[in-house]
């Protein structure tokens, strides 16, 4: 099924499993959301599961906040990411801190479900890349999917967990289709994956670039390099621990994002893998990503986002050392 299909069937399931789970947000219920990521879920549950909201980001996560302290597991949708600002002070002030300001004794279970990245030509706000932004914020989970069977099961993950998460959903790969077993054990939210095996480079990535580097990994093999592809699929917690792994295996790493390189999550990533592989690193962490500039018109976008030749570019600079 597609990416959007499998997030549809992991909402349905979570509503079925559990009568505190509800679903919110601009357009979610009647209209199916933008892409049709809740289509039918308010026709099946009702509109007190399912239900749409005014257009005011701010409100529906404060909204979301108060049902979780009454006991329920809201799903809240952001249509698309560059509308989440407006909410940005409830999520970081508010759903963020008051785990730890209660302490311990209230919990947030408050998934936040936003659509981001690049690739589909639309208009200025949509198509940000604000990851980063939530990830250094501490007592926010920030995690998004590559692939289908991912975009099921994290979801699932994201809806059962007492904290809130901040779930990226990489809009260009809605429609990009997979296999989805709901009878599979899935592997932990935070656990890095090993998508490609190989030998002289490490590739990292999550969400949306994650098929870039499969590519590029495979037209390397064509000039006789053997690429490793860890998707990460958790920007905050990282798994370091596989990444570490891979590397000192293969001794080089290049992370890809299409947010800003500028103090984006590759930096982190880059930072602690040169710490911990310091001895084993034969070139230095290299980066790929967005320009340090506002996101262009859609004529443009191509010129901003990562492909495949400039993945290609930096693999040959980390091979070269």
């Amino acid at each position: 099924m597609t990416l959007a299909k499998a997030l549809n069937l992991s909402l349905r399931t979570a509503l079925e499993d559990d009568r505190d789970v509800l679903v919110m947000g601009e357009d979610v219920g009647r209209l199916g959301g933008v892409f049709r990521v809740t289509d039918g879920l308010q026709k099946d549950f009702g509109e007190d599961r399912v239900m749409d909201s005014p257009l005011a980001e701010s409100g529906i996560v404060g909204t979301a906040i108060g049902l979780a302290l009454g006991g329920y597991r809201p799903v809240v949708e952001i249509q698309f990411d560059g509308f989440v600002f407006p909410a940005y002070d409830q999520i970081v002030t508010q759903l963020a801190k008051l785990h730890a300001r209660s302490g311990g004794t209230l919990r947030m279970p408050v998934v936040i479900r936003i659509p981001y990245g690049g690739g589909i030509g639309a208009v200025e706000h949509h198509s940000e890349s604000p990851e980063a932004l939530f990830a250094h914020v501490a007592g926010l989970k920030v995690v998004s999917p590559s692939n289908p069977s991912d975009a099921y099961w994290m979801l699932r993950q994201a809806v059962r967990s007492d904290d809130p998460v901040i779930f990226f959903e990489p809009k260009r790969r809605y429609w990009d289709t997979g296999a989805v077993d709901p009878d599979a054990t899935p592997p932990p939210l935070h656990r890095a994956q090993i998508v490609r095996a190989g030998t002289d480079l490490t590739l990292v990535a999550y969400g949306p670039s994650v098929k870039l580097c499969v590519e590029a990994a495979e037209a390397a093999a064509a000039d006789g390099h053997s690429l490793e592809v860890v998707d990460l699929r958790s920007v905050s917690p990282v798994d370091f621990d596989t990444v570490q792994t891979s590397v000192e295996k293969t001794h080089r790493l290049v992370v890809v994002h299409e947010a800003p390189v500028f103090f984006g999550s590759g930096a982190e990533i880059a930072a602690r893998i040169t710490t911990r592989c310091f001895y084993t690193l034969e070139a230095p962490v290299l980066r790929v990503g967005g320009h340090h500039a506002p996101y262009p018109p859609a004529r443009l976008e191509r010129h901003y986002l990562p492909d495949l030749d400039r993945v290609l570019a930096t693999v040959d600079h980390s091979l070269a050392y």
